[in-house]
């Protein structure tokens, strides 16, 4: 039976293996998908658009727009930052760029802030569908931060479920899955990928339940970005 076992982990992670070492994909992916996100959420949100909004935002100063506006142009950002999983210059400072042209990128500089962003992707999107099913379910309570006296936190709820942390969970699964194909492109051993997945997959658990507790036991406020 523990043979058996080996066996199968140790087929399970070279299945892994060989399925992230062809997962460059996952960058133009995630490129695509935060590129969607920034002009078709928070560009339309920063332009006053309200679909997706259960009221219309209340803001005379204007800062949560420019807000989600600045939030759109960072993701844009984080996007193309992807695409230095896969592309050359991920690996070798282009020539053109002066001082530092023709240089080797050192691997950690991409590879651990994109796991990092995963975790709290993944870690968002899980603890937001969690505790949206169980509000509207009618376990728990949500207050969340809120813009206008208008709000229907079911609907609100149900935009979350089916749109907002659904993304956040994809993106967070394509950055990883790139993070995983440019570890090994970056000749990562096959023991340091195995004990980087664990290590972000415990992570991801651990930020997953912080992220849930916090809007279960009514401590959001502390974690804003929900």
């Amino acid at each position: 039976m523990e043979h058996k076992l080996d066996s199968s982990l140790r087929n399970g992670w070279k299945a892994y293996a060989h399925f992230t070492k062809r997962s460059g994909w996952a960058a133009y992916a995630g490129c695509v998908w935060a590129l969607l996100y920034a002009v078709f959420v928070r560009f339309y949100q920063a332009a006053g658009g309200t679909i997706g909004l259960s009221a219309p935002i209340v803001d005379p100063t204007g800062g949560i727009y420019k807000a989600s506006y600045v939030v759109g142009v960072i993701i844009m950002l984080c996007g193309f930052v992807l695409l230095g999983l896969v592309k050359p210059w991920g690996k070798v400072v282009p020539l053109w760029m002066p001082w530092i042209g023709g240089v080797n990128v050192y691997r950690g500089f991409l590879l651990f802030p994109t796991l990092l962003c995963s975790v709290f992707l993944i870690a968002h999107g899980a603890a937001g569908i969690i505790t949206r099913v169980l509000f509207l379910a009618g376990f728990i309570d949500l207050k969340m931060p809120t813009f206008s006296d208008e709000v229907d936190m079911r609907i609100d709820a149900l935009w979350d479920l089916f749109v907002y942390q659904p993304w956040f969970f994809i993106m967070g699964v394509l950055s990883g899955l790139s993070a995983a194909h440019y570890a090994q492109a970056r000749d990562v051993s096959l023991s340091a990928l195995k004990r980087g997945t664990l290590i972000f997959l415990f992570l991801t658990c651990l930020v997953t339940a912080i992220f849930a507790a916090a809007i279960v036991f009514d401590f959001v406020d502390k974690l804003s970005f929900f």
